[in-house]
């Protein structure tokens, strides 16, 4: 049997991934890794639901292989608890009860802290284009916002 050993940064750790180096980022935290947060949606970068953080902007990590990630910083939704950012966005999430069904919020969370990362005050336009490619089911667009305010509020 061939092993097919790739090193991934993920969320600042060296990781050693046994996959083939086509296989997209989503199955190798998921399957591979046992890294659950990262959600598969459609498959094909429609939804955001497996949105991830590659150098710090956002990925659709269902069509990314791992071999165009070494080398990179991957960041899953595992690991935002350290940063400012995600910790801001935890927070203003809980405080919005944004949550319903709660499948896409990961991947909603890693975008608006590739929003955040790069635009410290938003206007509803610029987080209604950032946030364009997630969808939420349940329809929490509004309190999405208001929690995107509130997180750069209180990073300000």
């Amino acid at each position: 049997m061939v092993r097919n050993m790739t090193t991934l940064n993920i969320n600042g750790e060296p990781i050693e991934v046994d996959a083939d180096p086509s296989t997209p980022i989503l199955w190798a935290l998921r399957d591979t890794l046992g890294m659950t947060g990262t959600k598969f949606g459609c498959g094909v970068a429609a939804c955001g639901a497996c949105t991830v953080l590659i150098n710090g902007q956002p990925a659709r990590s269902c069509v990314s292989p791992i071999a165009g990630a070494v080398g990179q910083k991957i960041t899953t939704i595992e690991g935002i608890a350290t940063g400012r950012v995600g910790k801001a966005l935890q927070a203003a999430w809980i405080a919005h009860d944004v949550a319903q069904c709660g499948y896409c919020q990961s991947g909603q969370i890693m975008s608006a802290i590739g929003l955040l990362e790069s635009n410290k005050k938003p206007s509803d336009a610029d987080i209604d284009s950032a946030m364009a490619g997630n969808i939420c089911r349940c329809g929490t667009y509004q309190r999405i916002r208001a929690a995107i305010h509130d997180a750069a509020k209180n990073l300000a």
